[in-house]
This record gives C-alpha cells, sequence and structure tokens, in this order.
C-alpha cells in the first residue's frame, strides 16, 4: 500500500471519528439540558377554553397521498376531536392517484352530514409534494392555528385542548408533540425504529428546546401559527424534509418553538424495510439538502447566540454522521492492517478510542431517555442494552443507503417526495402483505450490502492472523448490520 494512499486513509478515517466525537458531544450537552429541565417547573400562559372567547378557530390539514389501509381509520378518528365544531375546520388534502379518491369523498360528505366542517380539497398536479398540498390548503384555511397529520397518526380526541392553549403567547409559533408507536414490539425493525425516534422525541427536541435552541417541527402531530407560516415565508417543496426547512425560516425570524414531551400522539410504524427504507432516504436525503440551502443562515445569523448555531449546525448535519460511520467502517479494515505494518504510526490509532468514547456517550444518553419512556430498574436496564446493540447494528446496516441519500443531499440532487407507504398494522396478527403500494422491485443497493456483509466478515477473520481483536467487535456489528438489512430486504421486496 502507498504511503500517500496509506496517509490519505489514516486522514479520512480520523476526520470522520471526530465529527462523530463532537456529534456525541453535543448529545451529551443535549442529555444536561434534558436532565436540568425535567427538574424544572416551567409555567406558561395558556388560553382558558372555558371562556368562549379565548377558543381559537383551528384548522386541521390532513396530506395525504394513496392511503387506502388507513383512511378510514385516520378519519374516523379526527372525527372524534373534542372542540367546538363552530372553531374547527378539516381540510383533507387528498392528492391520490388511486381510486381511494372516491371511497375517501364518500366517507367525507358522511362526515359533512354530521354537522363537521370537512373539506374534500383536490389538486391536478402534485407541485410541491406534501409542501405544495399544505400551501394550496392555508390559502383558504379559515384557522388562526394550523394542525397538521399525516395519515397514519391517531391523537386522542383531547389533542386540541393540550396543545392549542400554549399559543396565548404571541411570539410561540408551533408547538409540537411527542410521536408514540401503536406498533413498537411488532418485530426488531419497528422496536430499532421506536427506539431512535424515542431519543429525538426526548433527548434531543426538550435538549434544544429548554435553551431556546433550534428544534424542528416534525411534520406531523403538531400545530402551527398561520401568521408564522406566512412570516417565514410559507412552504417550500426544494427539499425533501419541508419541515425541517421552515422551522429553520421561522426560528431565525424570532418565532419560538413550544415542545411538549407530556403529549404523545400515537403513530404507526414501517413494518417492512422497503418502507423504512424509503422514509429513511428521505428524512437524511431532506437533512443534508436543508444543511446546504440553511446553514450559511443559521452561522451568519445576529439574534442567535454561539451556542445555538452550534446546535443548529450539528441538528443539520444529524444526517451526515451516517455517512461519516460509513467512512469509519469501510476505512477500519485497512486501517487493521496498516496498523500491522507501519508500527511508526501507532499513536493515529489512538484516535480509535474517540469512537470507544463516542460509543459509551451515546449509550448513556439513549438509557436516559429510554427509561423516561420505558421505566428503569434492572430488567429493564438488560433489556436497554440489548436493544442498544440491536440498534447500533442495524443503523450500521444502514449506513450505505443513508449515506448515499446524504450525499445526493449535499450535491443538490433533486429526487421526488416517495411517500412511506402505511399498513394499518397495530399488532403481531397483522400481516403487510400484499400491500399495493410497496416496492415491486429490489433495491440495487441490495448487492452492495450483500458484498459488505461479507467484507465485515474478512475484517472479523483478519483479526485473527493479525492478532489484533480491537476492531473484532465494530466488524461483527457491521456483519450483523449489513446481514439484517440485506435479507430482510431479500424477502420484503425493497
Amino acid at each position: 500500500m502507498g504511503l500517500i494512499i496509506t496517509y490519505i486513509i489514516i486522514a479520512a478515517y480520523s476526520i470522520s471519528l471526530l465529527l462523530i466525537f463532537f456529534y456525541s458531544l453535543a448529545q451529551l450537552n443535549l442529555l444536561i439540558n434534558y436532565l436540568g429541565y425535567k427538574r424544572s417547573n416551567k409555567v406558561a400562559p395558556k388560553f382558558n377554553l372555558l371562556d368562549p372567547k379565548e377558543i381559537p378557530f383551528v384548522t386541521i390539514q390532513l396530506p395525504i397521498y394513496n392511503e387506502e389501509y388507513v383512511m378510514e381509520r385516520l378519519l374516523e378518528n379526527i372525527a372524534k376531536m373534542e372542540y367546538p365544531k363552530s372553531k374547527l375546520e378539516i381540510q383533507v388534502l387528498d392528492d391520490s392517484t388511486d381510486d381511494t379518491v372516491i371511497d375517501t369523498a364518500k366517507r367525507i360528505i358522511a362526515l359533512q352530514k354530521t354537522g363537521l366542517d370537512i373539506q374534500h380539497i383536490r389538486r391536478s398536479n402534485r407541485q410541491g409534494y406534501k409542501a405544495g398540498a399544505l400551501k394550496e390548503g392555508l390559502e383558504i384555511a379559515k384557522g388562526e392555528f394550523i394542525a397538521i397529520f399525516d395519515a397514519d397518526f391517531l391523537p386522542d380526541s383531547d389533542w386540541l385542548k393540550k396543545t392549542v392553549i400554549y399559543f396565548k403567547d404571541k411570539e410561540i409559533g408551533v408547538v409540537q408533540t411527542r410521536w408514540g408507536h401503536i406498533n413498537r414490539d411488532y418485530s426488531t425493525l419497528t422496536k430499532v425504529q421506536a427506539f431512535a425516534l424515542d431519543a429525538h422525541f426526548t433527548l434531543e427536541q426538550v435538549g434544544r428546546n429548554s435553551k431556546g435552541h433550534f428544534i424542528n417541527f416534525n411534520g406531523t402531530a403538531g400545530i402551527w401559527r398561520k401568521e408564522c407560516i406566512l412570516d417565514a415565508g410559507n412552504w417550500e417543496g426544494d427539499t425533501l424534509t419541508e419541515d425541517l426547512d421552515l422551522s429553520y425560516r421561522a426560528q431565525l425570524k424570532d418565532w419560538k418553538f413550544k415542545y411538549l414531551e407530556d403529549v404523545e400522539t400515537p403513530a404507526e410504524l414501517p413494518v417492512v424495510i422497503s418502507a423504512a427504507r424509503s422514509q429513511q432516504f428521505r428524512w437524511n436525503k431532506g437533512g443534508a439538502e436543508n444543511f446546504r440551502k440553511t446553514v450559511w443562515n443559521v452561522l451568519t445569523a445576529k439574534n442567535i447566540s454561539f451556542k445555538t448555531k452550534f446546535h443548529g449546525v450539528m441538528h443539520l448535519l444529524n444526517s451526515s454522521m451516517f455517512l461519516c460511520v460509513f467512512i469509519v467502517a469501510v476505512l477500519s479494515i485497512p486501517m487493521l492492517y496498516i496498523k500491522n505494518i507501519y508500527e511508526h504510526l501507532g499513536v493515529v490509532f489512538e484516535m480509535t478510542s474517540f469512537f470507544i468514547l463516542s460509543t459509551i456517550i451515546l449509550f448513556v444518553c439513549y438509557w436516559f431517555t429510554y427509561k423516561s419512556i420505558q421505566g428503569s430498574g434492572f430488567d429493564s436496564f438488560i433489556n436497554y442494552i440489548k436493544l442498544f446493540f440491536t440498534f447500533f447494528s442495524i443503523a450500521l446496516g444502514f449506513s450505505l443507503h443513508n449515506s448515499i441519500a446524504v450525499i445526493e443531499g449535499h450535491m443538490g440532487k433533486r429526487s421526488e417526495f416517495v411517500r412511506t407507504p402505511k399498513f394499518n398494522i397495530n399488532n403481531i396478527a397483522d400481516s403487510w402483505k400484499g400491500n399495493k403500494y410497496l416496492a415491486k422491485k429490489l433495491s440495487p443497493n441490495m448487492i452492495l450490502e450483500a458484498a459488505l456483509m461479507i467484507y465485515f466478515l474478512f475484517g472479523m477473520y483478519s483479526a485473527i492472523p493479525l492478532n489484533d481483536f480491537g476492531l473484532f467487535p465494530f466488524h461483527f456489528m457491521l456483519f450483523l448490520g449489513f446481514g439484517f438489512v440485506f435479507f430482510k430486504s431479500l424477502g420484503a421486496k425493497a
């Protein structure tokens, strides 16, 4: 191996490790914020909904696209919302291109007959995708506040009463609630998705919001002040995560966001890996697109502190950590051989300790978020250890797929907004087989994922002749992760 190539590998490996370490330090700071906020008792001004004069007009927007399996459940659930009918409007923003349109129209007519103000809004094209539908609905929305729910969300009937009250504070532009998971225990895949989302909705959202750092509206299960949307420049469809984009534009204009960890909004997690793939791709590419679009505005903003800028940059770089992890993973095997050949470069390999330290930091951070939802105790901790390493392995297995998304996002390559197919699956007895919205072809990435599975098997073997087992656990998790993603994709059409 040439010395120049060796130094390039070492440099790429070391820089990626350092970026991961900085990310873990940011997470640790969020944990400190989170624990501090949990001990405080914040009092906020609230609307008195017992006084008719204080009850604001709310528009609920339901952006839908080919949702055959969940439309009935969605409309039935939203119709149960406990709120004065004279102050409530529901917009079904239906971009569907299949025969669900007819069925949806019938259900809406039936609900209209009950006295509910519900409208079926159709567009001639899907321009701007979800952002375009929300923007078009906003033009005719009667509400001062706009609640948004994706098709797989099931808010409690008193959801509006728990959330809209906080808009008494004129500076608040968004109230966001925590996602729940109705099918958390359906499979290993749903368990690790719930685990990752729980960390975001506890550690990250509370950790940032408690100190006034930027958070994001999560696309659903939250309410916007209509004035805030318009003041921030309205919905734009030039990224795949229009929610993150508008969130940052609003906060750069000094709008405050209110996050409610104690208000859970149940939803359904993707149960088949092809659906998880499309969701992960959109989220991670959208994150990179928003970094490209927004980071300079954050860095040059005069109205926010250095610490808010730091957390903002790390937030926008969240998805890019997959690229760093993938680089570290792929280069770890050449690094193993470099260490054996060039003994004088031994000091460089102390960098590996940064990855171990980063993992320990994340392990501690995620434990606090896990126990806040799942409970503490010895048995819970043992379950957490198993789940953490399962999550870690599968996250590693997704690193190629997500890295491609991140690279496309940073390069500005445009792609279609692919909605995550919904299933109406609540428990283990329900099946996703036969869902007509699932992709019919296999992902070309699968070939590379199979190759990487074999590659990391070779990495595990390499520990034997080199008598260096330091990276063996890492390569073992990579082997399991890529194996999981490959075989699950092979059996479920990716």
